[in-house]
């Protein structure tokens, strides 16, 4: 679904999916598969950084903010390339991990797209404000749509619900009258 059908969502398009150009920038954004990490860090649990060194019984790394920290080799976790950067199904993440999970929850929620899913789930991040992404407009864009067709939300999975809901229903009754 790209901008232009994003347009049925009205005022809550930005609110449910990055725009395409954002889409783009981050598939372009240049990437070191083998020096980017999170690195584990006491007062926001983990950081980005970059690989400086290593060897058998620590790795040096260089973190966002300029400090150099040197840690055991199991202490790192390898970071996705940017064109997973608000990622709206982190199964589809290629490193599925702790702080890999909560950064993308976090630039998500700093985006103002508090649903997200997680395989079968739909994660919730609270805004502790009212957005524009329960309206009708909003409502009808969901409905008849497959999950894999919209951007993730909750009206998405309840519409989806009952769908299956009116299929069973509809087979039971046509089974019980034959």
């Amino acid at each position: 679904m790209g901008d232009a059908e994003m347009e049925i969502f009205g005022v809550a398009a930005p609110y449910l999916r990055k725009p395409e150009r954002e889409r783009i920038a981050a598939q372009n954004k240049p990437f070191d598969a083998k020096t980017a990490c999170y690195v584990a860090d006491p007062k926001t649990e983990y950081v980005k950084g970059k690989i400086k060194s290593h060897d058998s019984n620590s790795v040096t790394v260089e973190t966002e903010d300029g400090r150099v920290v040197t840690v055991k080799p199991d202490d790192i976790r390898p970071m996705n390339p940017p064109k997973f950067d608000k990622i709206e199904d982190m199964a589809m993440l290629t490193h599925l991990h702790e702080p890999a999970v909560l950064f993308n929850l976090k630039e998500r929620y700093a985006a103002w797209m508090i649903y997200t899913y997680s395989g079968l789930f739909c994660v919730t991040v609270n805004p502790y404000k009212w957005l524009p992404v329960y309206n009708p407009e909003v409502v009808a864009g969901y409905r008849g749509k497959k999950r894999q067709e919209v951007p993730p939300h909750i009206f998405s999975i309840s519409d989806n619900a009952y769908q299956f809901m009116l299929t069973g229903v509809t087979t039971s009754v046509m089974t019980f009258s034959q």
